[in-house]
């Protein structure tokens, strides 16, 4: 069984022939998706760094390792909107790294990616502040659709182009709860956020496109609202903000899962806490397909915990 066709049995549940960390894939991007300035600075830029990214955000490069943060947001004030430039995905300073990265796909057994950072939720309250976004949901909330529609014009600008590439697979992301709960209530959700999601997703279902959604916190609330719109894979699951096994009844040969251990563990683990913890999760989440066993944040762990993790999984991940 090759890599790609484990990984789509994984997430149809139909019988894989192991549990894997993540998809055998090549992705594309485009300048920008990663907060890039048009110059090309970014969260790689050395500590200290400012910069503003395509759509005018000024973020701060604060800690080592770690991405930068959003402290200046450009449509704070609903007049700002007036005088406003949104990015074009036509242009061609942003585009042309997608045709660059498509020239290298090497093909074989790996799926061809694309990717919407900050789908919506999250580029809306950098662009407006998170405090700002949340008020003006009652306070402006015509303003508050202007927003998140030009946002995902923009996204839907971009998709187009990756679909021209042929993306099999297709990442969003949007942190939609707490280590507790929603974020963002029902109502808002449901009357702001998902008609404007549906017009992404509706464009990739025409192509058949897989789709991989990423929320931090707790999602159980959002849960039916993923299965409506026809998310296939659901990450991180955020092992300390969730209950596992509730997670995957609700979604079991629905949505499969990608994450569900504990980054702490790993960072901060013994051998055998690590171990015992994948087998167990794997368990849970996994014992009938639907799958992918990793921690559920990307940290830079000590490599003997990873390299613990890693062969945890492939020991315990075997049908």
């Amino acid at each position: 069984m090759t890599n790609k066709e484990n990984a789509l049995r994984i997430i149809h549940f139909d019988h894989p022939e192991k549990v894997v960390g993540s998809m055998p894939e090549y992705g594309l991007s485009y300048l920008g998706m990663n907060h890039e300035s048009y110059k090309g600075e970014g969260h790689n830029c050395p500590l200290g760094t400012v910069w503003h990214d395509i759509w005018g955000t000024r973020w701060h490069k604060e800690h080592e390792g770690v991405m930068g943060f959003p402290r200046g947001n450009p449509l704070a004030e609903v007049s700002a909107l007036k005088n406003y430039e949104w990015p074009d995905p036509e242009d061609e300073r942003l585009v042309s790294k997608m045709a660059l990265l498509k020239e290298k796909f090497p093909g074989g057994d790996l799926f061809l990616s694309g990717a919407h950072r900050d789908t919506l939720w999250e580029k809306s309250y950098m662009l407006v502040g998170m405090e700002n976004m949340m008020m003006y949901f009652y306070t402006e909330p015509e303003y508050a659709k202007e927003i998140l529609h030009r946002i995902m014009d923009f996204q839907i600008g971009m998709a187009k182009h990756y679909l021209n590439y042929g993306v099999e697979i297709i990442h969003f992301g949007d942190d939609l709860g707490t280590q507790t709960g929603p974020l963002l209530g029902p109502t808002i959700v449901n009357d702001f956020l998902v008609p404007e999601y549906r017009r992404l997703f509706e464009l990739y279902k025409t192509h058949n496109v897989i789709f991989d959604f990423h929320s931090c916190g707790n999602i159980y609330h959002m849960l039916d609202t993923f299965i409506d719109l026809g998310v296939n894979i659901l990450n991180p699951i955020q092992a300390t903000a969730n209950n596992l096994p509730q997670i995957r009844e609700k979604t079991m040969g629905k949505i499969a899962l990608l994450g569900g251990v504990s980054t702490d563990l790993v960072m901060k683990g013994s051998r055998d806490s690590i171990r015992t913890k994948v087998k167990e999760t794997i368990n849970v989440l996994g014992k009938d397909g639907g799958y992918f066993c990793r921690p559920d944040q990307g940290m830079p762990f000590p490599e003997e915990n990873l390299k613990i993790f890693w062969e945890a999984v492939d020991e315990f991940g075997k049908y």
